[in-house]
């Protein structure tokens, strides 16, 4: 079994001479010119077979848990701001009764178009969720196969992100958090296949031999992918405002690429050729372009004579001062963004607010404290006895316990390879958990920790396919026959692992000696 394309290989190529004795000279050393997957047909159907598992795991009995009837844990916030969005006129959340809407509306818009479709029920809740889980496997997998130029590691990313509980768990929840992800994969499915667009550019640029026109190399054209990134992250703002840490941490690999792209086409000056040609529309797209985005986000908002804090300038807002040339509306945006602001700042520890779920940044590769969503007790079919119905978010081991080993295999990859691949994987992965170490004293939940997880599956996917090249560039059938068989079998146990833990991740019945079976860690209970 042999991966699709190398990843890392170069090939020799001569620009177009300019003389006859310049033509007979060997060109330099540059990429091979493959920019994803070769197996078109194979990559459809496998991307089909993928879609449709994701879709049967996310759908199959949507409908439950439930607390009687009513959402579960903090589906009882979003859940009927949705519906009130819906049902409030002009589309914002206006009711008092709510207090103060913490979060921005796109991913109770979300929600809402699931409750237009479904009525205000555990499938109008939800339906949105699992749609945007469905996707969120299918764009691990494409990207994740454009990254390794491979539709086997492709698969393999997307089964991991089958099979992962804390995205099949999120993808089954009318919560904000899967809204989120769906939005940063999108964006960081854009931005590689911004990177491979982009080096297709300078490659015909340096086969034509016109690499050197400028010192600073050519100018690549308009990015519709980087463009799409951007609005993506934009939307990842107006869904939770931790979307912030990625429209960093993207816009640096971004410009990160384009670096590593100059300068393997030879460009004379690929840094100055980087900041000439490449940072400010990096700006539009990745900084400007979120912004825009966020603040569209509250057209609604903006346009409504009755919106929350819509006309607090002249009241709890002077008329002057040095920002009274910013527009009123925009000041009362501010009022009602710092209120939100204040509001977070205020869920320490230090000041008293405790949880017994809450959890630290330093538990979530391992989901060594998971989340209760759902519990109840009473008589079922458990053989006479009384059952547990009890939905956990919790992290499948097979994959989470193996984040530190995929983290240091990066690292040496990246180290000893100069392996972008892993570098794009560890640049998202970090925005999902290094920015949370700045704020500790903070209350902190693992559902905090959902955008790690497409991000683990792409990095342990790799890991895979690393192997499986170890063992087909051996060129011995029993080296070859072992990688494929060390890969076979941790597929199987990811499977196996995801299938114990079923019963806890849909909140089925089981009796309370099968619950504590489930309970692996003392963390868990």
């Amino acid at each position: 079994m042999t991966l699709d394309a190398p990843t890392d290989d170069r090939v020799r190529y001569a620009p177009r001479p300019q003389t006859e004795d310049l033509g007979s000279r060997p060109g330099p050393v540059i990429p091979d010119p493959v920019f994803g997957a070769v197996d078109r047909r194979r990559g459809l159907i496998v991307g089909i077979v993928v879609t449709l598992l994701a879709v049967v795991t996310r759908f199959w009995d949507l409908t439950h848990p439930t607390d009687d009837g009513t959402p579960v844990f903090d589906e009882k916030h979003y859940v009927p701001q949705g519906w009130q969005l819906l049902t409030g006129g002009n589309w914002i959340e206006d009711n008092p009764a709510y207090g103060l809407v913490v979060h921005p509306p796109v991913g109770k818009w979300m929600l809402a178009f699931g409750e237009a479709l479904f009525g205000y029920g555990p499938m109008g809740w939800r339906f949105m969720s699992a749609v945007s889980g469905v996707i969120i496997v299918l764009a691990v997998y494409l990207t994740a196969r454009r990254m390794a130029r491979s539709t086997l590691v492709g698969a393999l990313a997307a089964l991991f992100a089958i099979c992962d509980g804390v995205l099949f768990v999120q993808s089954r929840m009318g919560m904000l958090d899967i809204f989120q992800v769906l939005f940063v994969v999108l964006a960081f499915a854009a931005l590689i296949s911004d990177r491979d667009q982009m080096r297709a550019r300078l490659h015909q640029v340096f086969v034509e031999g016109r690499i050197d026109d400028s010192p600073f190399g050519p100018r690549l054209g308009f990015r519709w992918y980087r463009f799409t990134a951007g609005v993506m992250l934009g939307l990842a703002c107006g869904t939770k405002w931790s979307g912030l840490y990625f429209v960093v941490f993207f816009t640096l690999l971004s410009l990160a690429f384009d670096v590593a792209a100059r300068r393997a086409y030879h460009v004379q000056r690929p840094w100055l050729g980087v900041l000439r040609r490449d940072v400010i529309p990096s700006g539009f797209s990745l900084a400007v372009m979120p912004v825009v985005i966020y603040l569209g986000t509250f057209a609604a908002w903006f346009s409504s004579e009755t919106s929350v804090y819509r006309y607090v300038v002249g009241t709890e807002v002077g008329t002057g001062g040095a920002f009274s040339w910013v527009p009123a509306a925009l000041r009362s945006l501010w009022y009602y963004e710092s209120g939100i602001l204040e509001f977070h700042s205020g869920l320490t520890n230090s000041a008293g607010n405790h949880h017994p779920w809450e959890s630290k940044p330093w538990t979530w590769p391992m989901s060594l404290r998971p989340m209760l969503y759902a519990i109840d007790y009473g008589p079922d079919q458990c053989g006479g006895s009384d059952c547990v119905r009890g939905q956990m978010l919790i992290g499948t081991p097979a994959l989470w316990w193996l984040a530190f080993p995929m983290i240091a295999w990066a690292l040496w990859r990246i180290a000893s390879r100069r392996d972008w691949r892993y570098a794009a994987v560890l640049v998202a992965y970090g925005a999902a958990i290094l920015p949370w170490f700045t704020q500790l004293d903070r209350q902190m939940y693992f559902f905090y920790a959902t955008p790690m997880a497409p991000f683990l599956v792409m990095g342990l996917a790799l890991v895979c396919g690393d192997i499986l090249s170890a063992g087909a560039q051996r060129r011995r059938s029993d080296r070859q026959t072992i990688s494929v068989l060390v890969v076979a079998f941790y597929a199987a146990l990811v499977i196996a692992n995801f299938v114990w833990l079923w019963p806890i991740l849909t909140g089925a019945p089981i009796s309370d000696v099968e619950w504590g079976r489930q309970m692996w860690l003392p963390s868990w209970s």
